[in-house]
């Protein structure tokens, strides 16, 4: 089961990933990544979206030409959980 990750120990993981920022309502993290181009912007969407796909969470993002911004959260808790750290973590290692 899936649990929130809330007060010290959600600061405490956020805090451990790279330019990732807590939305204002405390319940996501968002991150812009900027590349070299469309196509690297893109072949990284696909690259995550299998990863994603496996870890049965998906994120919300949207794409325009080399920028991609993306917001995680954890729906079924209401907020943050070791699931988005995790997706982080794998979106930054192939960034």
């Amino acid at each position: 089961m899936v649990k929130k990750l809330e007060g010290t120990a959600r600061d405490e993981a956020i805090a451990a990933l790279d330019g990732w920022a807590l939305r204002g309502d405390g319940n996501a993290i968002t991150k812009s990544y900027k590349f070299k181009d469309f196509n690297a912007a893109f072949g990284w969407m696909a690259r995550v979206a299998l990863a994603a796909e496996k870890m049965d969470h998906h994120p919300e993002w949207s794409n325009v030409y080399n920028k991609v911004e993306v917001t995680l959260s954890t729906h079924d808790v209401g907020g943050l959980s070791e699931r988005d750290m995790a997706l982080a973590r794998f979106m930054d290692d192939v960034a």
